[in-house]
């Protein structure tokens, strides 16, 4: 059997541990979702200059006012539904790499809380005679800690939840009014 110095000592490192792999595994989600948000932006430029060159061509080979007026407003409705796809894209990478944190993050917490209340569990087996007490209040403490932290994880995936779901509908919604717009522009050239 362990004494109580011991059983802290190999909880600390467990919790040490455990603490260094949450943060490398953090680190590597951080980076995977900066490296998917560059590819992301090289891509959107990249084509960005193609579709401007192109379109820049287009404008100046037009023979009339008339006719760059019409090419203008022709062009403004596949550039707002680039803008809205770049969004999505940009909102889903964030998406993701907040809920892959958020599960890393979860199933450390739930091993560290599993490892935490089985030292006490063991601890309070060893406890001197009317330390229970003393082990209930920590107890107490730690189910208080779990609820909170709890509390705290279901108010951020309902924000982040509202957060997406104000962007969907911000997102339709300028895709509506782009779409409803453009030939308006055409017809009073």
């Amino acid at each position: 059997m362990f004494s109580v110095p011991e059983q802290f000592s190999a909880a600390t490192k467990a919790n040490f541990d455990a603490q260094l792999a949450l943060i490398t595994t953090l680190t590597g989600k951080a980076f995977e979702g900066v490296e998917k948000f560059i590819e992301l932006n090289l891509n959107t430029v990249k084509t960005t200059l193609e579709e401007s060159s192109a379109n820049t061509k287009q404008l100046l080979a037009a023979k009339d006012p008339q006719e760059f007026f019409t090419l203008t407003s022709a062009q403004a409705q596949p550039a707002a539904e680039k803008v809205l796809a770049y969004s999505r894209h940009l909102a889903n990478i964030a998406s993701s790499a907040q809920a892959e944190f958020t599960h890393a993050a979860e199933s450390q917490i739930a091993d560290t809380n599993r490892k935490v209340m089985a030292l006490v569990e063991e601890v309070s087996k060893n406890a001197p005679a009317g330390s229970e007490h003393l082990v209930s209040l920590f107890k107490t403490a730690v189910g208080n800690v779990n609820a909170g932290y709890d509390h705290i994880s279901q108010t951020t995936k309902q924000a982040v939840e509202a957060m997406e779901a104000n962007l969907n509908n911000t997102v339709a919604q300028i895709s509506q009014a782009t779409a409803k717009s453009a030939p308006r522009a055409v017809a009073k050239k």
